[in-house]
């Protein structure tokens, strides 16, 4: 473990050689953004929006195209070959990050675009303090204040971050800055009972042990016509989860000339689906909260090995209407159950 003074994380933002991404200050919370010389927010706890955006950007041009004579030329849109830096993400998000992968690095079919900012990003976690009242990673277990998958696991000691290395680039990079010196023995005691005291703080809890058997059989149980019933489908939840990755693929054109991008799509919508020649297999509010529960819970599990789900609470504080899904899981425990 090696320690560094927070007076000095601008020198070392600094001596990133890349795009650093932090915590900034956003209305009264934060999301990630490139440092650009403010201070550190020492009262952070977590973004608002997660961070998947930067790997996975909301909106991303794929190819442009235009007209050259009787031809259609194509220009595939290059990904910047610059190293990404997120610090200070948390290990929710360093964990989502990972399901990511497992959606768009693994299996057949990689995606060329993820995959490229993937290799050249840089996960730096910190471990958290406390959770907050609607966190519940530990019901997917997740540790609070470490990330098994982070390059870099941080921790704040007060005056100082102390940090450890948790791949062999974040060791590489983290040796090849001079910036650090040793922790001490006290530090690192202090990490371990962080640490541990960190776990205890997280009181929400998700029934996860069963879930995807009992919802595997009670695809058209009643209670999905009372859960959905309150949804508004406005989408918050997908866009604010860490782990959502449903996209839609537009073209724009304009004389001759045009893009191919991919956006952000909610399976939330109700043209999500839409079909062509005008059929929708989801067509009410009941299949598309389904759908969404069901993702998580249950398809992600078969076909990923993984819950879709961090615990990271965004969709509980952000639904207008107070949707929440470990109040799901109890409620489908008890009743599907029967």
């Amino acid at each position: 473990m090696k320690a560094i003074a927070k007076t000095a994380l601008p020198d070392l933002f600094a001596a990133l050689q890349g795009r650093v991404y932090v915590p900034v200050r956003d209305g009264k919370g934060f999301s990630f953004g490139l440092w650009e010389g403010q201070p550190w927010p020492d009262d952070y706890q977590n973004a608002i929006v997660p961070p998947k955006h930067i790997l996975f950007p909301q909106t991303e041009d794929l190819y442009t195209f235009r007209m050259e004579g009787e031809d259609m030329a194509i220009d595939p849109v290059a990904v910047p070959e610059e190293t990404s830096f997120i610090f200070g993400l948390r290990p929710c998000d360093c964990r989502a990050i990972e399901l990511l992968d497992l959606v768009f690095r693994e299996g057949p079919f990689v995606d060329a675009a993820y995959n490229k900012r993937r290799e050249n990003t840089f996960l730096m976690v910190l471990g958290c303090k406390e959770g907050v009242p609607t966190c519940f990673c530990t019901s997917f277990g997740l540790e609070p204040a470490f990330a098994p998958g982070a390059d870099w696991n941080m921790w704040d000691l007060g005056e100082v971050l102390v940090v450890e290395p948790g791949t062999d680039k974040g060791k590489e990079l983290l040796d090849s800055l001079g910036l650090f010196r040793e922790a001490t023995d006290e530090e690192k005691s202090q990490v371990e009972k962080l640490r541990e005291e960190a776990k205890g703080t997280i009181t929400l809890h998700a029934p996860t042990e069963g879930i995807t058997e009992l919802l595997q059989a009670n695809f058209d149980h009643p209670l999905w016509d009372e859960i959905s019933r309150k949804c508004l489908e406005c989408g918050a939840c997908t866009y604010l989860c860490p782990t959502c990755h449903c996209y839609d693929m537009q073209s724009s054109s304009v004389l001759g000339q045009g893009r191919r991008f991919r956006c952000w799509d909610s399976c939330m919508y109700c043209n999500y689906t839409l079909m062509a020649g005008g059929h929708n297999p989801r067509p009410s509010k009941r299949e598309r909260v389904r759908n969404r529960f069901l993702h998580k819970l249950q398809y992600f599990p078969e076909n990923q090995g993984e819950f879709g789900c961090v615990g990271c609470g965004r969709c509980l504080i952000n639904c207008p209407v107070c949707m929440d899904i470990t109040r799901f899981m109890a409620q489908a425990k008890e009743v599907m159950a029967k």
